[in-house]
């Protein structure tokens, strides 16, 4: 085992968390994010060569809500080694789904977050929403949406302003973040921004895992092929109650383009 995995090993026994910056030579980096309880995917991506021998993992958030939860968490919890967690709103609300009331039926955001909060159970649900909002891992700053917000929607499509409003304050050179579920790669200001895109759920329109591996505190964004359409069905057919978002990742991919429209219209109000 190299220097670097044991200084990272040592830090996360310490806290289970890395929250200040440190600059550990030869840093191998999976970033994982928006895996939405996909395990077909995680484990496609996880068995990709390109993914194999990690100094450690970083899970950017949104794990859940999805439906094969649990499986999920397992499999990111048994690797070898160190796992570094970020908050992203997903696992907020199913936390904040434990011992709600029942959410409206029109309301898939909440359905999908008391479904999951009910297959995971109170305490495992509950324990999600304490992860942090941001983790500094070797100099990067990782983050869900935004290093001030967990559900913040900064696009494709985003103007400069908006960007240079969110990551104001931030001295990381590099922060990654995800929540969109599509890759992105700019400059804002002196802040380099990139999005890992999603595992589980890409809004590309292809079906492929996304996700980053970074070396010494430099990304590449990177993509694995797998059964997408055999995932969703699985998903589906495993009682999920929100079609709309896996046919468009996975089963009827649509233009990237468009859901970039979309979120970008969200955001904008």
């Amino acid at each position: 085992m190299g220097a670097a995995r044991r200084r990272l090993r040592a830090l996360a026994a310490g806290e289970g968390l890395i929250r200040r910056p440190s600059r550990l030579a030869c840093v191998r980096v999976l970033v994982l994010y928006d895996i939405h309880g996909n395990a077909d995917a995680l484990d496609a991506v996880l068995a990709d060569p390109r993914a194999a021998d990690p100094d450690a993992v970083l899970v950017g958030g949104d794990v859940v809500p999805g439906p094969f939860a649990g499986e999920t968490l397992d499999r990111l919890s048994a690797l070898a080694v160190p796992v570094h967690r970020v908050r992203g709103n997903g696992e907020r609300e199913v936390a904040g789904a434990v011992g709600a009331p029942p959410p409206p039926p029109d309301d898939p955001a909440a359905v999908t977050a008391a479904w999951t909060a009910a297959a995971l159970g109170d305490e495992r649900a509950r324990a999600l929403g304490g992860q942090p909002l941001t983790v500094v891992l070797d100099g990067v700053l990782y983050c869900h949406a935004s290093p001030r917000r967990d559900d913040e929607m900064l696009t494709r499509l985003s103007p400069a302003e908006r960007w240079a409003d969110a990551l104001a304050g931030v001295d990381a050179r590099l922060v990654v973040g995800g929540h969109t579920h599509q890759q992105d790669d700019r400059a804002v200001g002196a802040v380099r921004f990139l999005n890992a895109g999603s595992v589980g759920l890409p809004y590309e329109g292809d079906g492929a895992a996304r996700w980053v591996w970074v070396t010494d505190g430099e990304p590449e964004l990177r993509r694995t092929e797998y059964d997408a359409a055999r995932a969703g069905a699985r998903m589906l057919d495993s009682g999920w109650p929100e079609e709309r978002s896996i046919r468009a990742a996975l089963l009827e991919p649509i233009d990237p383009r468009e859901i970039t429209r979309l979120f970008e219209g969200m955001a904008a109000g």
